[in-house]
Formats: structure tokens, C-alpha cells, sequence
């Protein structure tokens, strides 16, 4: 990149001052992590928009990490958002509006720019497909009090059904000797939708109940309704919020409320093939791109280390791996398929695979999913017109 353009990218880029960060803290915005040095004082070129920034601070030999604190922006062009480290909470902190315009100043007349690493725009499409869904709006429905997202917060948390990686996280807190701070830190989860389990009602038959809990498609559109406004990309966007707090944050509530809301929508039978096929298409590469993106094997060592998703906490009986199944026997068994949910679906199904050494037994000979071109057992392929809205592009 010539000095021109980096020039144009710092102007209108948004940056991220960070102040008295103590050297070898991990810090993080979206896909990157950095490691502090003795002269870091933020991050540059940051594309506008939604934006994951996460941190742990370190003991003074870099050897060990405190849990991560994240927390969302939504940084406008050429936007400052200015913290500073403080020493005695080990976290970092909002500064004032004075002295968040003083410091602006400073940035735009580049008196802190050769102490800024700069954004690595080779990586920004990743973060879109992570996060396309994810609005202003998004964040301020979801986030905490506060806006800062740790599991720290969530150790009070408790759950009779928790799976490996639930456990695995769980470890990873009582380990850390940053865990146990001199005093119990106050519960600041997110606002999250509540996904009930079990769904009960009085005054219906126990076979209309049964049915109810076997296909989750009306209490998708009575979620959809009631708490989305009727809008299924807000619904992604809390799917996407919930995993990238997860996944970058390491939280343990934001794990579970991504299971719920996948386990919600891999639930419904008749949904993805009737009434909400662009819906489900929206959904199923969401989740491609998630699976594809946290079960990398070639991130760096401090990508990886700040990652929670590890695929060896993927075992063939997880609650995912039961949803898969049963939802690629689904469309394998439909009679009428959305041409672009088949696709993805097939994209999907090879990711988990390959990735994972899952393998699907199929009900017959014939690989639902994968048809010879004259088959006459196979589904009718539509398709169907493109709704309106943004996606990003696809790789």
C-alpha cells in the first residue's frame, strides 16, 4: 500500500486509542490480536461500522492471561474511541468527553500515529460474515450494563445441562489467577431473548403440546413477532452477537444463548421448506461461516489462544451433531427445496465433515442431499426470488 492511500485509510478510519496498556496484554478487535509492546497505544485504519474489541491482561512475564473483557462499537468515519488503562482494576476505562475530544485532536493531527498498528484489511471480510447482522441497534438491545462482556461476570451462572465446551469454560475461570478477585463482581449479563426448552400451555391436548415441542416452528414466529419486531435479520444479529461474544469473548452465557437460538431454529420441521425459507437459507450460512471461520487450524498462536471454539470439544454426540442430523434428513426427505438452502446446506454438511470427521448415515442409498441429476426421488429444487437487504459477499 503506498503512503498516499495508508494516509487516506488513517483519515477516514476509525482508530481505537488505547492509553498506559501494560505491555504483553492480548488485545483484540474482530478476527486480529495484537500483543502489546512498550510503545502500543491503539489501533488504526479501522473500517466504519460494528466492531469486537477484547483484552486480558497479563502477569509480568506475558506467561498468564486474566479473562477476557469485550465489549461492541459501532465507530463512525474517522471516529476516536479513546480508553485508558487503569492500573488498580486491571481494565480498561472510558475517559471523559473532555479529554476523549483532547485526545481526538491529538490522533487526527497524527501525533499517535506511529504508536497505532494498523487494522489488517486482509481480514475484514471475515469479520463481515461474522457479523453482517449485527446492527446499532443490535448492540444496544444486547449489551450489559456497562457494555463489557466476561465470564468473569457470569461465574454465578448456573446450568444442569452443560455440555464439554460449557465445562471447558468453566475450567478456564477457576484456573485463571485472575479469576477470584477480593470481592464478588456484581452479575452484568446481556439482555438476551429468553429461548424456553420445554414449551408449556395450559388447556391444549397433549398431543397438540407434543407437537408443539417436536417442530419449533410457532414459537419461531412467536418470538419473531414479540420480541424482533417481525425481523429475521434482527434475529440473526442476536445469533451473530451471541457467538462473536463467545468465540472472541470466551463467555459462557453468550455460548448458551447461541446454542438456544441454533437449537431453535434447527428445531422447526416445516419452517425451512414452507414460510421461511429465506429465512433459513439466512441462517444456514450464518452458521457455515461461524463453524468455517472458528475451526481454523491455521490461526496464529494468540488467535488461537483467545479463541474458545475447539473442535475437539465437538464430539459425535453433541447437541449440534444430533441438530445436523436430523436437520440434513430433513432435506433430504423434503419434497420441495429452496435452491439456495439446498446449496448451502451441501456447503454446510462438507464443512462438518471435513472439519470434524462427522459422518451423517443417510436413511438410503441415495445421499438425500446429493442427487444424480435424473433421480427421480429427488426433491423439487425452487428458486425463489431474493429478498431485499444487505449480505456480504460470499468466498
Amino acid at each position: 500500500m503506498d503512503a498516499e492511500k495508508a494516509l487516506e485509510l488513517v483519515k477516514s478510519g476509525a482508530t481505537l486509542l488505547l492509553l498506559d496498556v501494560p505491555q504483553y496484554t492480548l488485545i483484540g478487535i474482530d478476527t486480529q490480536v495484537f500483543s502489546a509492546g512498550p510503545a502500543f497505544k491503539g489501533i488504526k485504519m479501522i473500517p466504519p461500522g460494528v466492531h469486537f474489541v477484547f483484552y486480558s491482561s497479563s502477569t509480568r512475564d506475558g506467561k498468564e492471561f486474566s479473562p477476557i473483557i469485550g465489549f461492541f462499537i459501532d465507530a463512525g468515519h474517522s471516529q476516536v474511541v479513546v480508553h485508558m488503562w487503569d492500573k488498580q482494576e486491571e481494565r480498561l476505562l472510558k475517559v471523559s468527553e473532555e479529554e476523549e475530544e483532547r485526545y481526538s485532536q491529538a490522533v487526527r493531527n497524527l501525533e499517535f500515529d506511529k504508536h497505532l498498528g494498523p487494522y489488517d484489511l486482509n481480514q475484514y471480510a471475515d469479520w463481515k460474515r461474522l457479523s453482517n447482522y449485527i446492527t446499532k441497534s443490535t448492540i444496544e438491545r444486547l449489551e450489559p450494563i456497562g457494555g463489557e462482556i466476561t465470564v468473569t461476570y457470569e461465574s454465578g451462572m448456573k446450568s444442569t445441562h452443560k455440555s464439554a465446551m460449557e465445562r471447558a469454560l468453566d475450567e478456564h475461570l477457576m484456573n485463571s489467577k485472575f479469576s477470584t478477585p477480593a470481592e464478588k463482581p456484581p452479575k452484568r449479563g446481556c439482555y438476551y431473548t429468553p429461548i424456553p426448552r420445554v414449551i408449556k400451555r395450559k388447556g391444549i391436548e397433549s398431543e397438540q403440546l407434543t407437537s408443539l415441542n417436536l417442530d419449533k416452528a410457532k414459537l419461531l414466529e412467536t418470538l419473531l413477532a414479540k420480541d424482533y419486531g417481525g425481523s429475521e435479520d434482527s434475529l440473526l444479529g442476536e445469533l451473530q452477537f451471541a457467538f462473536v461474544a463467545f468465540l472472541m469473548g470466551q463467555s459462557l452465557e453468550a455460548f448458551m444463548q447461541w446454542k438456544s437460538l441454533v437449537s431453535l431454529l434447527f428445531g422447526c420441521i416445516e419452517a425451512p421448506f414452507r414460510t421461511r425459507s429465506h429465512l433459513f437459507t439466512k441462517f444456514i450460512k450464518v452458521i457455515y461461516y461461524q463453524l468455517k471461520y472458528g475451526l481454523q487450524k491455521d490461526r496464529s498462536d494468540a488467535e488461537a489462544g483467545a479463541s474458545a471454539l475447539d473442535d475437539s470439544w465437538f464430539s459425535s454426540d453433541s447437541f449440534l451433531h444430533h441438530l445436523c442430523k436430523d436437520f440434513f434428513s430433513l432435506v433430504q426427505d423434503a419434497s420441495v427445496v429452496d435452491g439456495d438452502l439446498l446449496s448451502w446446506t451441501r456447503k454446510l454438511k462438507e464443512l462438518i465433515e471435513n472439519s470434524l470427521g462427522w459422518e451423517f448415515q443417510q436413511k438410503s442409498a441415495v445421499d438425500g442431499i446429493y442427487f444424480e441429476e435424473n433421480d427421480e426421488y429427488a426433491p423439487v429444487v425452487e428458486m425463489l426470488d431474493e429478498p431485499s437487504g444487505s449480505e456480504p459477499t460470499t468466498a
